[in-house]
């Protein structure tokens, strides 16, 4: 079972190579799971509405009105879309909602990666994953394709949660072979944003001892990296998905940061 994170800014796909990737994985006996983001997309539909947005240690501010946004653009533009593509591509596909289903269970985030404490609204942490659904999905040869919004484990509605980690909370659920998170960078840097200092390959121990350091969107995923790995995946590696051959190389172990047990 392998678990996707496929980016917003990853979806200008205009030849297909996310789906013939995926189909190159599922040809080999591999099982996919696909969480998607939507930052760009929720971004636009935010301005469209004169609703101003405000990021805080990599996570967006989320209050009522933005999450009512948010969910709106994940759940019935982006992920349609993104099971489309893989539709075209002969691929069965399902979109779904992490919060209906639900799949995700969250509670309010207090914390950000750097371990200091904040107020970010209705923003979750991921604290259950129920993978039931998936699946079931999974055994029926569908891929599901979760929009990363989850309901509130107090019952008090649903919570915008990073799709980073996200995806890594699921591919633990599912003891993952690996967790690819497509991105718009090429992995992660050690001095961002120095493209020379690219980290091929790293621990997470190692990771862990440098993840204060490191700020914006890249937080995130480092934190969703070791979050996955901590939970049960066997290997998570972050890679350019705006490159259409990038997926490709994930799948033959090459290309990103690879970030190991």
């Amino acid at each position: 079972m392998m678990v996707v994170k496929f980016g917003g800014h990853a979806m200008k796909d205009e030849n297909g190579a996310f789906a013939q990737a995926i189909a190159a994985a599922q040809a080999t006996g591999e099982s996919v799971v696909v969480v998607h983001g939507g930052g760009p997309q929720i971004d636009a539909a935010l301005k469209a509405k004169g609703i101003e947005s405000s990021f805080v240690g990599g996570f967006r501010y989320t209050t009522p009105a933005i999450f009512e946004v948010v969910e709106s653009v994940l759940v019935n533009e982006v992920g349609p879309k993104v099971a489309q593509i893989l539709m075209q591509g002969g691929i069965k596909a399902q979109a779904l909602s992490g919060r209906t289903l639900p799949t995700l269970i969250a509670r309010r985030k207090t914390t950000l990666v750097d371990g200091s404490h904040t107020d970010l609204g209705h923003v979750g942490d991921v604290v259950r994953v129920d993978a039931s659904a998936l699946k079931e999905f999974v055994i029926k040869g569908i891929v599901p394709v979760v929009a990363p919004v989850s309901s509130d484990e107090d019952g008090d509605g649903g919570l915008n949660v990073n799709a980073d980690l996200a995806a890594a909370a699921i591919a633990g659920a599912l003891d993952a072979s690996a967790l690819i998170v497509m991105t718009d960078v090429a992995g992660i840097y050690r001095n961002w944003p120095d493209t020379s200092s690219l980290i091929e390959s790293i621990s997470s121990k190692e990771l862990n001892s440098l993840k204060a350091g490191f700020s914006e969107g890249m937080a995130p995923k480092v934190q969703a990296a070791l979050d996955a790995l901590a939970s049960g995946a066997k290997a998570v590696r972050i890679i350019d998905g705006m490159d259409p051959r990038s997926f490709a190389d994930a799948l033959l172990s090459k290309g990103g940061t690879l970030v190991t047990a």
